[in-house]
């Protein structure tokens, strides 16, 4: 019988926050103290147990148990948090994963080798690129943008790297780890309301939306406030934001979400007409054919609203990730166990991006959601009844071991 214990999952969790948090939050920003004591925690998790633990060259943490074959299952997430985040975004993978290898190692050798990754800067709050340590695994990451990335305080990326042991031109070395794996299994709060919505404290999760990420320039003409009349103005917030409420329509009409996140305007002063306004627009859709579609549609939206209001409009790309659907197999899996612990078949594809977005460009990939109270995340705010976390914990368990059956009979 398995000694496997969501509840420790929990309870690990707990002192995890304990040690990292505070009354505003999680402090576990990538590349500072605080993430390097929340591995330091990890560490400490695992001292017992007969794995090796080693740092790959993007900074990825991994501990291994070494099986009879060297085909592996890959669990994990990462510890890395926003600044005054949530106590669950990542550490939920990473404790969940920690308690699968106290519970196979208590079972002798396995048949597969079993591996728990926290994966580097997951949320690229810092340094604005997110999946840095799974992106860097998968072969993803532009070295030459990397190069130029500076975070709030003028800190280089190359450099916050090398402070960590990371060399920014090897960072391609991080995917030989990636040679012997055969599954991945992700287990993650919801981060929404859907969940929580529906009564549920758990869901399969059938794949990552595709994300399409720009920010968009509009030019038209500084120009007194008081003195410019209105038919006359080459207002280029007014044409942004016509846009936004296009993108908003194009979001809704095909079921996908837009949002623009951002806006800044020249020269910015309440007595001055904007001269020039620039916004970030991210759209999302589980579809790539409806991705493409609202893409395409928002091209001709932002035409149209700088030929309204007399600007121009230049589009400068920031981001793209193709929608990834999980695998087949692992998919039945989750249902199953979902199925015998709560009871549905709900399932639902995820909004926000997760490591396993990178990992399942190429290894069959899984997730299990747990809720989000009031659909609430990177916040202190982030919260999920415990029993919901349990729930997660014990499916994400049942599913790895499915997994570790597929990759020992090679049906993986």
């Amino acid at each position: 019988m398995s000694t496997y214990q969501p509840t420790r999952v929990v309870a690990d969790l707990r002192e995890l926050a304990n040690r990292t948090g505070g009354p505003e939050g999680s402090r576990r920003l990538a590349w500072t103290p605080d993430w390097l004591q929340a591995r330091a925690f990890f560490r400490e998790s695992l001292a017992t147990l007969p794995v090796e633990i080693e740092e790959d060259e993007a900074g990825n943490l991994w501990a291994i148990l070494r099986g009879e074959k060297p085909d592996t299952l890959l669990v994990g997430s990462h510890l890395d948090s926003v600044p005054k985040g949530g106590w669950l975004d990542g550490a939920l993978g990473v404790m969940a994963g920690v308690e699968l290898l106290r519970a196979v190692a208590a079972e002798g050798t396995p048949p597969v080798t079993v591996a728990c990754v926290d994966w580097a800067d997951e949320e690229g709050a810092r340094f604005s690129r997110s999946l840095f340590g799974s992106g860097a695994s998968m072969g993803t990451l532009d070295i030459e943008v990397l190069r130029g990335l500076t975070d709030k305080e003028g800190g280089r990326l190359p450099e916050i790297l090398a402070a960590h042991g990371v060399d920014i031109d090897n960072l391609d070395g991080a995917r030989t780890r990636m040679a012997d794996v055969k599954a991945y299994v992700e287990v993650h709060i919801e981060q929404g309301p859907i969940l929580e919505q529906k009564g549920l404290g758990i869901a399969t999760v059938t794949g990552t939306k595709g994300i399409e990420r720009e920010r968009l320039v509009f030019r038209g003409q500084a120009a007194h406030a008081g003195t410019m009349p209105m038919e006359m103005r080459r207002d280029s917030f007014r044409a942004a934001a016509r846009f936004a409420l296009a993108i908003a329509e194009i979001g809704e009409r095909h079921e996908g979400v837009t949002t623009v996140g951002h806006a800044q305007c020249w020269p910015g002063v309440v007595t001055a007409v904007a001269g020039e306004t620039r916004i970030t627009m991210d759209m999302r859709h589980i579809s790539a054919e409806s991705l493409k579609a609202m893409f395409d549609e928002a091209h001709e939206a932002a035409a149209a609203a700088a030929a309204a209001e007399g600007c121009t409009i230049e589009w400068e790309h920031i981001f793209r990730i193709p929608p990834m659907p999980f695998h087949p197999k692992l998919l039945d899996s989750a249902h199953r166990h979902v199925r015998d612990i709560e009871g549905h078949d709900f399932e639902l594809p995820s909004g926000a991006l997760h490591d396993a977005s990178e990992v399942a460009r190429e290894i069959p990939t899984v997730m299990i959601f747990s809720s989000s109270i009031a659909g609430l995340s990177h916040t202190k705010e982030e919260d999920t009844p415990d029993a919901h976390l349990e729930m997660a914990a014990d499916a994400f368990h049942r599913v790895c071991r499915d997994a570790m059956q597929l990759v020992a009979d090679g049906n993986l």
